[in-house]
């Protein structure tokens, strides 16, 4: 650091020493501002992703600029991300919401190449994941409560705005740049691919059954829809000790969820006669048909005070008549993902019970053909990208 002359006159006068003063301290606070701007700004870096340019959804390459590595921030080196039914309703405007170009992916597992300065949580090496929310206020009540999912400030993985102005990009890219207080740690000995899908996927399921308090043994579920949520949702409620019903409307995956998924029961709900003799014999059921359908023979297998917890997401009103649920205190609700809390306890419940998903891993290039796929329910259960095995660039 600059030190002042002391060969200088003494002054008495207060302005006069200042006055004698000010070329060192100006020089001294140069200085200062030479190290802010070092070691406080990190160099903006450009990194390639695969991102839709327009309401096809067609994905190419992309490059881009992260924004600044911030304190609190880790860069990311990505490994593996899943691909969500959600990613196809973003790219494709489905909500009538996106925002072009856009990197999709949120089900991220990466490597930490780089921690900010405030950062203690993690250390360069670390295997993390990231999910769909990547900021959120941090004051309200909801983000008080670690339930910062609901945060009306929450900042998405990628079609959204960063606090600094910057657009925010998924997980089909080459790197990333996180609030490390959305971010969790991968559990040593779980294979990264198969994870992925976990921190959408899985955590779905298990935030409302451990919300609701059912996540105790002797339970009786169903689980409507088997995709990618719901071949979780049969493995989660199972481990939780449930008895457990896949109802779908053929019969085409019954041998799969009962000799494979380990479910206990499946029911075709096209079959009437079958559906009137499971009826008031579910305490509740996982909804993750993602198009419209109707509620009312669901709501009729619900025993009394039962519940049926919507996953989809459906941009179609959907209907059903009152007295299905006053007659038996029945509760149509919904649930959002999970907190980071949650992520942690699920990535934890899902270690100790030896769950994971099931995928087929693919290369970058194959990304549109495995959204085309996936919309047809053609993948058994999860597409996941390798990134970091993949040519990202033409």
């Amino acid at each position: 650091m600059y030190q002042e002359d002391d060969d200088d006159d003494d002054d008495d006068d207060d302005g006069g020493q200042a006055s004698k003063q000010a070329p060192g301290r100006e020089r001294e606070q140069a200085y200062r501002d030479l190290e802010t701007i070092m070691g406080g700004l990190e160099v903006e870096r450009t990194t390639v992703g695969w991102a839709a340019t327009d309401p096809s959804g067609v994905l190419s390459p992309y490059t881009y600029t992260l924004r600044n590595t911030g304190p609190e921030d880790v860069f990311i080196k990505v490994l593996y991300c899943g691909i969500c039914h959600t990613d196809i309703h973003q790219t494709k405007n489905d909500l009538g919401m996106s925002n072009y170009p856009m990197v999709p992916g949120h089900e991220v597992v990466g490597e930490v190449l780089e921690v900010g300065s405030e950062v203690t949580k993690f250390i360069v090496g670390d295997r993390v994941g990231v999910g769909i929310v990547v900021g959120s206020c941090q004051n309200c009540r909801t983000c008080k409560s670690e339930m910062e999912q609901y945060c009306n400030k929450k900042i998405w993985n990628y079609n959204d705005v960063y606090t600094d102005g910057k657009s925010t990009q998924g997980g089909f890219a080459r790197e990333m740049v996180v609030n490390s207080k959305f971010v969790v740690r991968i559990p040593e000995g779980m294979a990264a691919e198969q994870v992925a899908p976990l921190l959408c996927a899985g955590v779905t399921v298990y935030s409302p059954l451990t919300h609701f308090g059912l996540a105790k043994p002797g339970l009786r579920g169903g689980i409507l829809g088997l995709g990618g949520v719901g071949h979780m949702g049969v493995k989660i409620a199972k481990a939780m000790g449930h008895t457990v019903t896949v109802i779908s409307s053929s019969d085409r995956k019954k041998q799969e969820a009962l000799d494979h998924l380990g479910a206990d029961e499946y029911l075709v709900s096209s079959d009437e006669a079958a559906m009137t003799a499971a009826a008031d014999s579910l305490d509740y059921i996982i909804d993750t048909v993602p198009v419209f359908h109707p509620l009312e023979p669901y709501l009729s297998l619900l025993k009394l005070d039962g519940k049926l917890i919507l996953m989809g997401v459906i941009n179609t009103p959907l209907q059903f008549v009152t007295p299905m649920i006053m007659l038996g205190r029945k509760s149509i609700t919904g649930s959002f993902i999970g907190s980071v809390k949650e992520t942690e306890e699920m990535l934890g419940f899902c270690k100790d019970k030896g769950l994971i998903s099931e995928i087929e891993v693919v290369k970058m290039d194959y990304v549109n053909k495995a959204f085309e796929r996936l919309e047809k329910n053609d993948v058994r259960y999860r597409f996941v990208v390798d990134v970091a095995g993949s040519k990202l660039q033409g």
